[in-house]
């Protein structure tokens, strides 16, 4: 078993951002990887209005999960999950999703259908250079209340602007509807509301709720470990 995370919106290295799950994952024997998503700045293209947009991080997820055929599990974060739909759709060793805070579409979808017409307040978007990032000050409060103060401290240095094309593109499939899948409703979300989660949830195949922030894996990463070695 491998797992690949695929980190959420507006942050960069996401192997960071993944370290003590997949720390935990690592001592049970289980290897994992944190692709780079083009997208937020990685990958050496470049950024902005005309830069790489969800294909692109799409096109980078799907070659990591083509690089192996051993079975995989796929752990998809928040904007990871619109990523994750296309990415692991027709993929034989794919044999589980787990979606955590997870925007979880159908074919056809974009991002900008779930929100309510603007940007959330705790985004900073800027229209000339065509990118969107998390408003620094309210990142702890927003994202990361239940962590560490290692880990809040930082989780600044990790964060990074995202071409604003995702918002707009939609995706082509929705690996949820043939490969199994968990949702994990995280109730203590200042982020992406636990309401509009428990919507998702319901398209998943079964639900699991923990009293958690946007980031579990951060905050409560043996929990984390525990539920994928279970799946």
């Amino acid at each position: 078993m491998r797992v690949v995370f695929v980190h959420g919106a507006c942050v960069r290295d996401g192997s960071w951002w993944w370290h003590r799950t997949a720390g935990l994952l690592q001592e049970r024997g289980v290897r994992s990887v944190a692709p780079a998503l083009p997208s937020c700045g990685e990958a050496g293209l470049p950024g902005g209005a005309g830069g790489p947009g969800l294909s692109e991080d799409v096109a980078a997820v799907r070659q990591v999960l083509l690089d192996g055929d051993e079975p995989t599990v796929v752990v998809a974060h928040s904007y990871g999950g619109m990523v994750t739909a296309e990415a692991a759709a027709g993929i034989g060793s794919v044999r589980h999703l787990l979606l955590v805070s997870s925007y979880l579409p159908e074919a056809g979808q974009s991002l900008s259908e779930f929100g309510d017409g603007g940007p959330a307040p705790f985004l900073d978007v800027d229209p000339d250079t065509g990118t969107f990032g998390v408003r620094p000050e309210l990142l702890v409060d927003t994202f990361l209340q239940d962590c560490d103060p290692e880990v809040q401290e930082q989780a600044a240095d990790h964060l990074a602007r995202q071409s604003v094309r995702v918002t707009g593109q939609p995706v082509r499939a929705a690996a949820w509807q043939q490969v199994p899948s968990t949702y994990l409703v995280c109730a203590q979300d200042r982020g992406t509301p636990p309401r509009l989660q428990r919507e998702f949830a319901r398209r998943a195949g079964s639900v699991v709720e923990l009293d958690a922030g946007h980031h579990p894996f951060l905050s409560r990463p043996a929990e984390v470990r525990d539920l994928l070695l279970s799946l």
